[in-house]
């Protein structure tokens, strides 16, 4: 099999904008931050240490002057992480923008919390209502009641609700493939 044809089957299973997004974690998580961090050992090691004969006596190889970075490198920057998210506002005003672009904070999600979640919380509350009134349940209601309990043992067993069951969504579970 070609490279573009196991390219075509795999852009079948994976959309191009989760390529996208996959693209950028990998660079930004993993190649940029372990490029940079070496990348800036290199350059000062070579630039500055090696130009200055009393750090050349401290740090008389490049190894050497890695290891030492790196033990007191890790602390410093768990430090700082801790200091961003626990200490001061940076993080509580990232998360700030967060919710107020993210849709979903103010309205529901499509799934569950649409299809089962939501109107379970409804017709507890009309239900509740009718109580305290002194009304009968309908029928209708009952019929709403037993639909919502359906959905809601098909999501303890694993199943999907609010979508059509020809709907193929963009992932899978690995068990899901072999039934």
């Amino acid at each position: 099999m070609g490279y573009i044809q196991l390219l075509g089957l795999i852009m079948g299973k994976i959309q191009p904008f989760r390529y996208w997004y996959y693209l950028r974690q990998g660079y930004q998580l993993y190649f940029a931050f372990i490029f940079t961090g070496i990348n800036t050992m290199v350059i000062t090691y070579f630039l500055a240490i090696e130009r200055a004969p009393f750090l050349k006596q401290v740090f008389p190889s490049f190894l050497e002057y890695a290891v030492v970075m790196i033990s007191i490198g890790i602390p410093v920057l768990v430090l700082a992480g801790f200091i961003h998210f626990k200490k001061i506002p940076a993080f509580k005003s990232e998360q700030e923008v967060t919710v107020e672009s993210n849709p979903y904070i103010y309205k529901l999600p499509p799934g569950h919390a649409r299809v089962v979640g939501m109107p379970w919380t409804l017709m507890l509350s009309d239900l509740m209502l009718k109580l305290f009134t002194n009304e009968k349940i309908t029928d209708e209601e009952i019929k709403k009641i037993k639909e919502i309990q359906k959905n809601m043992k098909k999501l303890i067993e694993g199943e999907y609700v609010g979508i059509k069951k020809d709907n193929k969504l963009p992932f899978h579970n690995k068990d899901e493939e072999k039934n």
